[in-house]
């Protein structure tokens, strides 16, 4: 095996493995995830039946559609960050809102768990950012790492290392400790 023959023989997960990693890294990734897993709770309990024993319980309320709404908004709206991550900030604002809606409207958020789910989905489509690509042809930069001698000091090292000393002020409009009085010398 020479090195020009590098990726040759890599095993087809660990290249499927790579290829979704940089599909993640390019869009809000849990931010869809958990908004469409906040989707499926507000989905589900309102025609969800419990069986005890022979006896059936149903959950199902009147706002069964209204819940059924709220959950396929939801979970299209994760899609959308996924799918779509130039929308991100308008899909994380209808998100965090429909969260806010499913509290009266899907009992009580898919109980909280769907509420909750949401509003984090929401709240951090919202805040991503996407990451800036460095510019073809310019290597990238390391950040500049500077390390102490044992017995040498951190100040004298930084100003070895190229960081100018601060000099002061040719005046002064800090108050000084004394309340701002200057003592004539």
């Amino acid at each position: 095996m020479s090195p020009e023959s590098q990726g040759q023989n890599e095993h087809y997960l660990t290249v499927a493995r790579r290829g979704f990693r940089t599909w993640r890294g390019d869009r809000p990734f849990w931010a869809g995830l958990f908004t469409m897993l906040g989707g499926l709770p507000i989905m589900y309990f309102p025609y969800a039946n419990m069986h005890l024993g022979n006896m059936t319980l149903a959950m199902s309320t009147t706002a069964g559609a209204g819940s059924l709404i709220i959950g396929v908004l939801l979970v299209t709206l994760g899609l959308t960050m996924w799918l779509q991550s130039i929308v991100r900030v308008f899909a994380g604002v209808a998100a965090i809102l429909l969260a806010l809606v499913s509290i009266p409207v899907a009992n009580i958020g898919g109980f909280l768990i769907g509420f909750i789910l949401a509003l984090v989905g929401g709240a951090l489509s919202i805040s991503w950012m996407p990451g800036e690509t460095p510019a073809e042809g310019a290597p990238e930069e390391a950040p500049e790492t500077v390390s102490f001698a044992k017995d040498e000091q951190p100040e004298a090292a930084l100003h070895g290392a190229g960081i100018p000393e601060q000099q002061p002020a040719p005046y002064d409009t800090a108050a000084d400790t004394d309340g701002g009085r200057h003592r004539a010398g």
